[in-house]
């Protein structure tokens, strides 16, 4: 549970964001915060300094604590729900703690910062790394690990790169996120496509496609995949990794959501994988600072010489500044004390919206996912549109993505929307659920 000091934060936050408190606007005293949240004055007190470090409040000697005003007024306007943005809860990131992890960097590395380091990242890192991927069920030794710009570096880099197995074509899910569908387009690529919905993927497809074509890896998010917010079973990801290996077909193990997962026996493809076939790659975009692109990439060693060839052709080396405050962030505990709190809170906020999409959505739409409280899909009725949806709910302040444009062109469905809810104050997932269900009815 969130400590009463975060609790009171994240309440002044809220009233703030929807202007319950607005610009001048005295906030309640000292004491009847401590009364509201049967707390002590001292835990208000350190919760409100926080906020004044954060300018989001300010102190009037002998008169109290006022929001922060403009020199400009605000125009009145309705709140959005906005279901669209799908970065990490800025209420809940840790930018004062990370702030001091980058002073400590600086410090430690200022020598290195004004030189080339390894393409591959800084070894203290990796090592780090190595030992923090193990709570994942992920054993690699530092040497197999590339520290890279955000997972998606890691990506581009291998659509492109010879593999062992000599072959040429790309499978990949479908749908799938826009930067892969980018990186692909962008090359002018035609991979295969494979459905992916709450069932999972047709595993009998998958080995036909594995033995008749020339496939050089299948792409797969294994946890919480965007946009349908689904998962694997472990028997499902044992299954895919035995026919890459009948079939010599290497896979790409795409598990940037994986921290966020509370299922203590759900373990990667990557566990199931002692010959080198799953290639890892994790993000902490979604679950740090998306603006830091960080991210790392688990190789088998016959790929590790080209790929780190890539690596230096295509920027040289992530910057030394943010390898380093990330290895402080993990080896100080930060990390995993901040990784408990989202588990929780995107939990939560996923409970909230399945049980609206049973409550609100009509019996002919259906819902993908949601557990993670990042991403879910509703399929609509098959003549609707969900460009027309979408249309529709923005003029009644909620904001939804149409997920058309995620999917390759050969394989486009356009009666899905794909919602976030990562950034949506709890208390309105339920109302802008029910405004979806209202909208699908009022077009049918």
């Amino acid at each position: 549970m969130n400590t009463k000091y975060e609790e009171i934060i994240g309440e002044i936050q809220s009233r703030l964001n929807d202007e319950r408190l607005k610009s001048g606007e005295k906030l309640p005293s000292i004491r009847r915060v401590a009364k509201e949240f049967s707390c002590s004055i001292n835990t208000v007190l350190k919760a409100y300094s926080e906020l004044e470090k954060a300018h989001l409040i300010y102190s009037v000697p002998k008169s109290g604590y006022f929001a922060v005003g403009t020199d400009k007024p605000k125009k009145r306007t309705q709140m959005k729900i906005d279901f669209v943005s799908a970065g990490p809860d800025k209420t809940r990131m840790p930018y004062r703690d990370y702030q001091h992890c980058m002073n400590q960097a600086i410090e430690l590395y200022k020598e290195e910062m004004f030189q080339y380091s390894h393409p591959l990242g800084l070894v203290s890192l990796r090592h780090q790394l190595s030992a923090q991927l193990q709570d994942l069920q992920v054993f690699a030794p530092p040497e197999r690990i590339a520290v890279v710009s955000g997972s998606q570096q890691a990506l581009d880099l291998l659509i492109s790169l010879p593999f062992p197995n000599h072959k040429k074509e790309i499978c990949v899910e479908q749908p799938t996120h826009f930067s892969f569908i980018d990186s692909i387009t962008s090359r002018g690529l035609k991979p295969v496509g494979i459905e992916r919905n709450q069932k999972g993927i047709d595993l009998n497809y998958l080995e036909k496609v594995f033995r008749e074509r020339s496939i050089k890896f299948f792409y797969t998010v294994s946890r919480f995949q965007n946009p349908t917010g689904c998962s694997y079973s472990n028997q499902e990801k044992k299954h895919m990794v035995e026919l890459a290996q009948k079939y010599d077909v290497y896979i790409i193990e795409d598990d940037y959501m994986g921290d966020l997962d509370t299922r203590k026996k759900a373990d990667p493809m990557f566990a199931y994988d002692p010959s080198g076939r799953v290639i890892y790659t994790k993000s902490f975009s979604k679950i740090l600072l998306p603006g830091l692109r960080l991210g790392l990439a688990v190789l088998p060693e016959e790929i590790m010489k080209v790929f780190t060839q890539a690596k230096f052709a295509a920027d040289v080396h992530t910057p030394v500044l943010t390898q380093g405050a990330l290895e402080i962030y993990l080896s100080s505990g930060m990390f995993k004390a901040h990784i408990e709190k989202l588990r929780r809170q995107y939990k939560k906020k996923g409970t909230i919206l399945k049980k609206a999409y049973l409550e609100y959505l009509p019996p002919n739409a259906a819902f993908t996912g949601g557990d993670s409280g990042f991403y879910s899909t509703v399929v609509l009725p098959s003549r609707m549109k969900a460009k027309n949806l979408a249309e529709y709910l923005k003029k009644k302040n909620v904001l939804v993505q149409d997920a058309s444009g995620m999917y390759l062109p050969e394989y486009r469905e356009e009666n899905r929307i794909r919602l976030s809810v990562s950034q949506v104050d709890g208390r309105k997932i339920e109302v802008g659920v029910r405004k979806i269900g209202d909208g699908i009815r009022a077009l049918i």
